[in-house]
């Protein structure tokens, strides 16, 4: 299973930047999701990342197509209602790119379209959906039967509902708050990686 850190868009480049930098060791990948910044904004966190230490193919940029390329990041990933994953894979077929799915449907059509991976989601209740009932982790054993290519779940993954995810054999989790919303994000980001990779 894989690790992805995923941005909270709630702290100053700065910030995330530091916390970033602390768990670059314990992750698989982290998602820029910061939707709130300005564009010379995300090019200064990812050049700041970049000077220290931070592989970019370990940077994956959500929905700015245009600072994925010009900062020569492999991993773009699109929400749901962002540019077609078909135009963007034919435009730049070097380019990985991910895919936010909130159904099975949505997945398969995302697959057939030549996406490299979905996040699935959100399966549980989080506060950064606050009021929105969770998809459930369902969806995910039919992904994991039909589908390919890596499937990743996201939405309130904890170290309590950890245990569910690897149950239905998901590629890996997407972790926001646990992780961004912490003065102490190393030692929970390790504590998420060792029981991702601790086998039953």
């Amino acid at each position: 299973m894989k690790l992805i850190a995923v941005t909270d868009d709630r702290q100053s480049v700065k910030a995330i930047a530091e916390k970033i930098i602390a768990i670059k060791d314990v992750i698989d990948y982290v998602q820029i999701r910061e939707k709130s910044k300005s564009v010379l904004e995300i090019v200064s966190l990812i050049e700041y990342l970049l000077n220290n230490g931070v592989k970019k193919e370990k940077i994956i940029i959500n929905d700015r197509l245009d600072v994925a390329l010009c900062m020569d990041i492999p991993t773009v990933h699109l929400p749901e209602h962002s540019l077609p994953v078909k135009m963007v894979k034919k435009c730049v077929p070097q380019m990985r790119v991910g895919c936010s799915v909130h159904s099975f449907e949505k997945a398969k059509e995302a697959e057939a379209n030549g996406a490299d991976y979905i996040l699935y989601g959100h399966c549980f209740e989080t506060k950064s959906k606050q009021g929105l009932a969770p998809n459930g982790i369902e969806p995910l054993f039919q992904m994991k039967k039909e589908l390919s290519i890596p499937v990743y779940a996201i939405g309130g993954i904890t170290l309590e509902t950890l245990p569910s995810i690897k149950e239905v054999g998901a590629d890996g989790v997407a972790i926001m708050s646990s992780i961004f919303a912490t003065d102490e994000p190393y030692s929970i980001t390790k504590t998420f990686s060792e029981a991702i990779h601790h086998e039953k």
